[in-house]
């Protein structure tokens, strides 16, 4: 297995922080302090050196501190005892550069992959209650960090998808029709969505048993939970479906048929958990998601990710909190990152723990 660890980080003018240096221990590090002093801003720049953008923020120049113009984040990570360092950078009105020692990237997706990292967070209740577009960010963003052909081909897809729908709105606003341009784009997206479509199956079938797992241990079997992957695609061709749904689009404006609709389906004791979850259960099923994450990374890349948990003993009762602390003294993460407002709990589960660590309070 391949060692991965962020040896120190700077970070200036990003969001909060004005300028931290902080030299990190490899195996667990704290950062306590009350709420709005930039514990998760720490944790958000972490992922941004490995993601390429905010974990938070998807316009990049909110995450400028007010009233400056530019923000600057350096990290030095050792990877299979090489030194990895990564600058991200953006001015006001420039374009964001990243930078692999010392080189400039042409593309942001040739970054992705390379410094493997999961982040649980209190905003990732936003993956059960909000629509299927999360989710299937959810679903792209683990597979693209090892198959590069997945990420092309999304990307591909999406730009078909944008000019299929631009054509559908130049149509309606100037009351024309072209069925052979529209049968263009139709043979494109049915091409591309096809590799996609099965890469996403095939993630899910190994995926799925994976998280099943981490969820049984956390709630120590106390609930029947089940996830669904559904798509479309299931029943038809996208051929077929686009063909079919031309009149509706026409109407719209819009694409209506596609892997641009996929979902996940998630289900404790066989009701909606949206709706029948509580927030203790809601929590535990994204840690499980989450943890079902790090182990497909941790598998495809061979090495350990980082773990960032941001926040997450809040809601979750000592129990499960115990059964988490006890996945992580069984030595199967890497490095961890940990925020949280409450001292005496940190230093506690710390006590608990058979490793070294630093606090950071802020």
């Amino acid at each position: 297995m391949n060692s991965l660890y962020l040896e120190n980080i700077t970070v200036v003018n990003y969001k909060n922080i004005v300028n931290k240096v902080y030299d990190l221990d490899k195996n667990i590090n704290c950062f306590v302090g009350d709420n709005g002093v930039g514990k998760t801003n720490v944790l958000d720049s972490i992922y941004h050196l490995s993601a390429g953008k905010s974990y938070f923020n998807s316009i990049s120049s909110q995450t400028i501190k007010h009233d400056e113009n530019y923000m600057f984040i350096e990290g030095m990570f050792s990877k299979n005892t090489q030194q990895e360092n990564i600058i991200c950078s953006l001015k006001r009105g420039k374009k964001k550069t990243i930078k692999r020692n010392g080189k400039i990237y042409k593309k942001f997706s040739e970054h992705v992959g390379l410094i493997p990292l999961v982040m649980i967070s209190p905003s990732d209740r936003d993956l059960i209650q909000e629509g299927s577009s999360l989710r299937r960010k959810f679903i792209d963003s683990i597979i693209s960090q090892n198959n590069k052909i997945y990420l092309n081909n999304l990307i591909d897809y999406n730009k078909v998808l944008n000019q299929r729908n631009a054509l559908l709105k130049f149509f309606a606003r100037t009351n024309t029709f072209d069925l052979d341009n529209i049968l263009i784009y139709n043979n494109q997206l049915s091409q591309l969505c096809i590799p996609i479509y099965d890469a996403r199956k095939k993630f899910f079938e190994n995926f799925y048993p994976v998280f099943k797992k981490h969820y049984n241990s956390i709630s120590q079997n106390k609930e029947l939970i089940n996830i669904n992957y559904q798509s479309q695609l299931d029943h038809e061709s996208l051929e077929n479906l686009l063909k079919n749904s031309i009149n509706k689009d026409r109407i719209i404006q819009y694409t209506s048929c596609g892997i641009h609709k996929d979902d996940l389906i998630m289900e404790i004791n066989d009701y909606p958990i949206k709706k029948y979850g509580s927030q203790g259960q809601q929590k535990s099923f994204l840690i499980a998601l989450k943890l079902a994450q790090f182990d497909y990374l941790k598998t495809e890349s061979n090495s350990s990710p980082i773990l960032l948990l941001d926040d997450i003993f809040d809601k979750l009762d000592n129990k499960r909190v115990k059964q988490l602390i006890q996945l992580v003294n069984n030595k199967l993460f890497g490095q961890i990152f940990i925020s949280d407002t409450d001292f005496e709990r940190t230093n506690k589960i710390l006590k608990e723990i058979d490793s070294t660590h630093k606090i950071f309070k802020l």
